[in-house]
Order: C-alpha cells, then sequence, then structure tokens
C-alpha cells in the first residue's frame, strides 16, 4: 500500500495545505469551549450582555473562519485524491498493457476489472479522509485533553484514562479487520467474475434455460460476500458503541470530579462545561478516527492488491533496437518449437518445425484442442516458446523491439471484437494516418465494402459497444479489413471466416491473393476449404505436426487430414471405391 504513495508527486502543496487547513480549523474550534466558559461566568454571572453578544460575536466569527478553512482543506485534499487515483488508473491500465498474455490469463479480467474500479476508488476514498481527519483528529483528542490539564488537573486525569482505552480499542479492531476486508475484496472478484460471465452470455444462458441455476450460482456466491461483509462488518460496528460508553462512562466521571471541585471552589461552573465540550469534542473526533481507521483499514487492504498487480512483471522483454543479423530467407521459421501455458499439465505444442517463403500461404487445420490458435500465437509472441525457437524474417522473434515485431504482422482473433466508435475508427486501430482510400481497398478485400455501402453514413457509421449492430458476418469482414489497413508482411486469420459463407470465403482469400505486396497468410480454419489451395498446410493433432504439404500430398501421406476432409467433402472416387 505504501508504495502507492509515489504517485502522490506532483500533489505535495496539497498534501501540505490540506491538514494544514484541517489544523487552522481545529484551533479554533478548540477556543470555542474557552468562550463559552467565560460567557458563562462573566457574562451570565455578572449579567453583562454586551459580554454575552460580543463573545456571542467572537464565536460566529470562530465558526465562519472555521467553515472557510474546512473547505479550503476540502478542495486540497479532493484534488490530491482524484488526481493521485487519475496517476494510479493510467499507470495500472498501462502495465497491464505490457503484461504477456500469460500474465493476464493468471489475473483474469474480472480481478482486473475490480482492481481498476473499486479498489482504486477505495484508496481514493482513504487518502481523502486521511488528509482531512488524519491530522486533525489527533490534534482535537490530545490538544482537548491539554486544555482540560490547563482548566484542572484532577479533572483532567479522567482525559488521560480515557484515551488510552479507547485507543486500544480502535486500533485493536482495525488489526482484526485488515485481513477480514482482504478476504471480502476476493469474495467480490467471484461476484464480479460471474456477474460478467453471465451478462456476456445471457443469450446462451436463456437458449438453454438455465436461468435458473445461474441465478442460484449467483446468489450462493453473494451469499458468501454477504456473509463475509457481515461478520467484518459486525466486527467494525462494535468501535461505535464502545467507543460510546467510555466516553459517557467518562463523561459521568468528568461530572462527578467536577462538581466536588466546584464545590470545593477550586475551578467554576463555566469550567465544567468548558470541560464537557472538550469531552464532546473528543467523542466527536474519536467517531471520526474510528470510520477514517475502518476507511483505511479498507484502502490498506485495496492497495496492497493494486500493488500486487504493479509487481507483477511480464514474463517477456523486449530490446531496444534489432541487433542481431538474418539467418535465412525465410519469412517465417519454427524451430522444434513446443508450448506449455502456466500451470498446464501437458505441452499445448510439441516439437513443431516447419519454414515458411515470403508471399506463401500457409494453412493451419485440425481437431479442436489440437493447438492452431497456440501455434499463430507464437508469430506476434504473445506467448513465448517454452523450447525451440520461432524465427520472423530470419531473425528470432524474441530478438525483436515489441513495436518493430507487431508492426510485421496483422492478426485477425477468433473472436470478432469491434471498439465503440465509428467504421473508420475502427479501422484505423492499424494506421491511424490511413487516408479514405486506403479504407477503401481494404474494405474491398475484406468483402466488407457491401457492409459498409448498405450503412446510411458509410465510414462513419457509428458503431456499438462490441460490435452489437453488426451481424457476426459482417463483424468478421470489418475486423479482417482492419488488419488490412496495418498493410501487414504477415497476415494471420484465426479462423475468422467462420461466419461467412463459402462464396464469400472464397472470394475472401482469392482478393487475399491478389493483395498489393503479397503478405505471408496464414489462415487456421475448420473448413478444409479455406486452407485446400494453400502453398503450405500444416495438419495439428494433439498438439503435434503430423502432416505437412499441400492438398494433394496430404491427401496421399495424411490420415488425419484424409479424414478432415473427406468428413466434409465426399470425393466421387471414393463413393466409387466403397461401392466396389
Amino acid at each position: 500500500m505504501f508504495k502507492l504513495l509515489r504517485f502522490m508527486r506532483g500533489y505535495v502543496k496539497e498534501c501540505i495545505l490540506g491538514p494544514l487547513f484541517k489544523l487552522l480549523e481545529a484551533s479554533f474550534e478548540l477556543i470555542v469551549p474557552l468562550v463559552v466558559a467565560s460567557i458563562i461566568d462573566r457574562g451570565i454571572a455578572d449579567g453583562d450582555r454586551s459580554y454575552v453578544v460580543r463573545m456571542t460575536l467572537v464565536l460566529i466569527g470562530l465558526g465562519l473562519v472555521g467553515l472557510a478553512s474546512s473547505l479550503t482543506a476540502q478542495y486540497f485534499a479532493a484534488k490530491a485524491a482524484t488526481g493521485f487515483s487519475a496517476k494510479v488508473k493510467s499507470k495500472l491500465f498501462g502495465h497491464i498493457q505490457s503484461l504477456s498474455y500469460t500474465e493476464m490469463d493468471t489475473l483474469g479480467t474480472s480481478t482486473m476489472i475490480t482492481r481498476l474500479t473499486s479498489d482504486i476508488n477505495q484508496v481514493q476514498s482513504g487518502i481523502n479522509l486521511c488528509l482531512r481527519l488524519f491530522l486533525r483528529s489527533p490534534f482535537i483528542v490530545f490538544g482537548a485533553m491539554i486544555m482540560a490539564f490547563t482548566i484542572d488537573v484532577k479533572s483532567a486525569l479522567v482525559f488521560a484514562v480515557a484515551i488510552p482505552v479507547l485507543s486500544l480499542i480502535v486500533f485493536g479492531i482495525m488489526l482484526v479487520s485488515i485481513p477480514l476486508y482482504k478476504k471480502v475484496q476476493k469474495s467480490l472478484d467471484r461476484v464480479l467474475s460471474l456477474v460478467r460471465e453471465n451478462l456476456y452470455g445471457v443469450r446462451v444462458i436463456r437458449a438453454f434455460c438455465r436461468e435458473k441455476s445461474e441465478t442460484e450460482c449467483f446468489s450462493k456466491a453473494n451469499d458468501e460476500l454477504t456473509s463475509v461483509q457481515l461478520f467484518v462488518g459486525r466486527i467494525s460496528a462494535l468501535m461505535n458503541p464502545l467507543t460510546y460508553v467510555v466516553i459517557n462512562l467518562a463523561v459521568i466521571l468528568l461530572l462527578q470530579t467536577g462538581a466536588k471541585q466546584v464545590d470545593s471552589g477550586v475551578i467554576t461552573q463555566g469550567n465544567v462545561v468548558a470541560l464537557y465540550n472538550y469531552m464532546s469534542q473528543i467523542l466527536v473526533e474519536l467517531i471520526k478516527l474510528a470510520n477514517l481507521i475502518i476507511t483505511l483499514t479498507k484502502a490498506y487492504a485495496c492497495g496492497d492488491r493494486i500493488q500486487s498487480v504493479f509487481e507483477l512483471e511480464s514474463s517477456m522483454s523486449y530490446p531496444e533496437k534489432l541487433t542481431v543479423e538474418r539467418e535465412n530467407n525465410d519469412a517465417v521459421t519454427f524451430e522444434h518449437v513446443s508450448l506449455t501455458y502456466k500451470d498446464a499439465g501437458a505441452p499445448s505444442l510439441t516439437d513443431i518445425s516447419f519454414s515458411v517463403k515470403p508471399g506463401q500461404t500457409v494453412g493451419v487445420i485440425g481437431g479442436t484442442g489440437s493447438g492452431k490458435t497456440s501455434l499463430v500465437n507464437l508469430i506476434p509472441r504473445f506467448y513465448d516458446a517454452t523450447e525451440g525457437r520461432v524465427l520472423i524474417d530470419g531473425i528470432p522473434a524474441k530478438d525483436y523491439p515489441k513495436d518493430e515485431l507487431r508492426g510485421k504482422i496483422g492478426v485477425v482473433p477468433q473472436k470478432a471484437l469491434l471498439f465503440g466508435g465509428t467504421i473508420a475508427d475502427n479501422l484505423r486501430f492499424g494506421n491511424e494516418n490511413a487516408g479514405l482510400d486506403e479504407l477503401e481497398a481494404a474494405a474491398a478485400t475484406a468483402q466488407a465494402a457491401d457492409v459498409i455501402a448498405s450503412k446510411e453514413k458509410g465510414f462513419d457509421e457509428p458503431v456499438a459497444q462490441g460490435g452489437k449492430n453488426f451481424s457476426g458476418g459482417q463483424k468478421q469482414r470489418l475486423t479482417i479489413a482492419r488488419a488490412l489497413v496495418k498493410k501487414p508482411e504477415i497476415l494471420i486469420l484465426d479462423d475468422s471466416a467462420s461466419a461467412l459463407d463459402y462464396a464469400t470465403d472464397a472470394a475472401l482469400r482469392k482478393s487475399i491473393r491478389e493483395m498489393e505486396g503479397s503478405p505471408t497468410v496464414f489462415i487456421v480454419s475448420q473448413r478444409a476449404s479455406s486452407v485446400r489451395y494453400a502453398d503450405l498446410i500444416l495438419v495439428l493433432d494433439d498438439g503435434a505436426l503430423v502432416g505437412a504439404g499441400t492438398h494433394d500430398e496430404l491427401l496421399g501421406s495424411c490420415p488425419v487430414y484424409e479424414e478432415i476432409y473427406y468428413s466434409q467433402f465426399e470425393s466421387d472416387s471414393r463413393k466409387d471405391g466403397v461401392r466396389a
């Protein structure tokens, strides 16, 4: 938590002025009981109305100055807290973006969302309250006790006993609460994860009539969160009644001692009222301090969770510039590559070796879970090979600066995702300076020109969050166009035409082959028709490369490819053979 305070740099002035103005307000507040005591002992006792009026005006003045000081302190505290929050959110989001897929898979989406929203907001509230009350409340408590000693030492001994007891209660509850609030945040992660899954998959849930079971699952997780929150809430709730009991007992003792001192002529009635007011101030401030500590406890737990993300370093490192010489003339080379995901029980890819010449089209095909996506994810270095090497343009992928490596490669992932904005905004993701002619050319190649032409505003047509105002096939064509605007040297289509009909799929492949610049293309597909005319077809089965060659070569040498192909296209010759 304390490591996050580095983000307070730039707000040193606010961090100083905020508490100082609060101390100024507290100083005026400590004077009030003395003014009240003088009104009682001199104005009321002597019947001097003019004195009472003058002192009343003094009280009003103290109140106005205190109010101005309080508002000023609030302004500086809020400015520092919100500025801190903005910095942390920006840095945390940037740090998350720098993590590799491995770390992001480990963290989980719901956890990252919680860190960026709920946790940071809790820390922001803690800093705001801390700047306003962390110095003010102790100053009032100990200031009131000192002022009490200046009035009467014997009566002030009640303060000296009450304050340590109250401190023991407050800090004891705080120490018990801190680990429990961490548990609350973990339970909140679980609830947010379920909410996200259910909202994202609401159509699937309704299609399978799973509303009731999902509601029960959510209720169970929510009940667990509620149970933990109630438990820690009950412990935290003990603070106010316990402090009230101690304070009220102290008030009783104070009044009893004060009464005896008045009877003895040691102090006046006004002094007793002043002592009572100081005790009331202590009560109010300790309640504020208790709430501050509860908030700080939550903020501390949340701060630790935020810091844990900052301390999570990417498993990948990138050089600042390319210093390695080219080893061969191939566009992509895999040399005995194996991949095992973190905490996985078995490798996803095993001893994969192949080479691809510039401009070639490579088809990657295999059964579900055979490792097709894992293979192409190694090319832009979303994951690092656990064994072997991946070379891009004859240079190991690990030796490329990140921007240079990713700049060579255009990726169209399995899930077609569009962002809020316009069609043009989405297509310019890979090239912010792309002109309208470049957007039109990419759209035409991706078979998306008719999609854009059908929209009233063309390229300026608004895109809803996630592209919900487009069909699946339209989104796939637009995401392919987005990758083509980048004009990549290597284009990866990861099962990105699954929602297209066969005619559109064929037209897409034909237009990509005829593209200017002849990029090296990787087509991952379940369809044999999509890879049939590729220069090289890679056949995967359970993470192993069981076949590599052209369509005609594989039909006679690779049983896995034959099975996939003939399950989709039963040839006449095969039918004749079966009849014979």
